[in-house]
């Protein structure tokens, strides 16, 4: 399947090839499929939208082979037919000479389970999806972006921005200076995560009845306002996670710390009590 959407994006059909349990919260799938040689990305948060068929069905029903049209027939379809589609973000992407392409894809296991997140825990050998991505490597739903005069950059992320973070560290050259706080709902989805920077990760284990939310996550807001960091003249942010923690934490960011707003990259990849269906309606 090579329908284009809007360049740089474009449909790829995928298939599970494995899965593995990284912890508690989370199971990492490996994709593969034909179309994968056309994926580009040079991006190390990357941002992919997921069609993920529902239960009784073989593939996801989107009407891509409408081109640019797809969108508003695959709203149109039946609730119990059209396809899930939810934001995740690329994990790992393998390249390797004469051997198949890869992605690799980290899922966050709810309880209550949401439909993808049943789909994840139950996922195997063989099952169908499709992904929208992109087909150009500088594309623009990257967003970890720091200027190239960063001294120091400060990294925060709740369990949904791991596999974002862990591709960050991964791509940090030797002698850079990273702070990084992780937030996660068990001790047991800690990771051990490579970097060759000078980076300090802290992993913060989020208490069940410590709220959050709008208000965003007392752990979080703690956790960076009694932090010491070290000195830097021109620093650089990445924080991502759930809205309302992402929002307070940039505020504290730039009006506590003093950094330069356009120094502080944000991102909301969820919001508390809304699904990604009712996000969208607000759009």
């Amino acid at each position: 399947m090579t329908t284009a959407v809007a360049a740089p994006f474009r449909f790829f059909s995928l298939q599970v090839l494995r899965t593995r349990r990284l912890g508690p919260s989370s199971v990492r799938v490996t994709f593969g499929g034909e179309d994968l040689h056309a994926f580009r990305s040079d991006g190390c948060d990357q941002s992919l939208s997921l069609f993920l068929p529902h239960p009784g069905q073989r593939e996801p029903a989107v009407p891509c082979e409408l081109g640019d049209n797809w969108w508003q027939a695959w709203r149109e379809l039946p609730d119990g037919v059209r396809a899930v589609m939810r934001s995740y973000t690329l994990r790992s992407l393998r390249r390797e000479p004469d051997e198949p392409c890869e992605i690799d894809i980290d899922f966050v296991l709810h309880t209550p389970a949401g439909p993808a997140s049943r789909w994840a825990a139950r996922a195997g050998a063989g099952d169908r999806v499709l992904l929208l991505g992109p087909a150009v490597a500088d594309n623009r739903a990257i967003r970890f972006r720091p200027p190239a005069d960063t001294d120091l950059t400060l990294i925060w992320g709740d369990e949904t921005a791991v596999p974002a973070v862990s591709a960050i560290l991964e791509s940090l050259p030797a002698g850079a200076r990273a702070r990084v706080w992780l937030e996660v709902r068990d001790a047991g989805d800690i990771q051990d995560l490579a970097t060759e920077a000078e980076a300090e990760i802290t992993w913060l284990v989020r208490d069940a009845d410590a709220g959050g939310g709008a208000e965003g996550s007392p752990m979080a807001l703690d956790a960076l306002r009694t932090a010491q960091l070290p000195p830097a003249e021109r620093p650089y942010a990445w924080i991502a996670g759930e809205s309302g923690c992402v929002k307070q934490l940039r505020r504290h960011l730039v009006g506590e710390r003093g950094i330069d707003r356009r120094r502080v990259t944000f991102v909301g990849y969820w919001r508390h009590g809304l699904s990604e269906e009712q996000l969208r309606e607000r759009e």
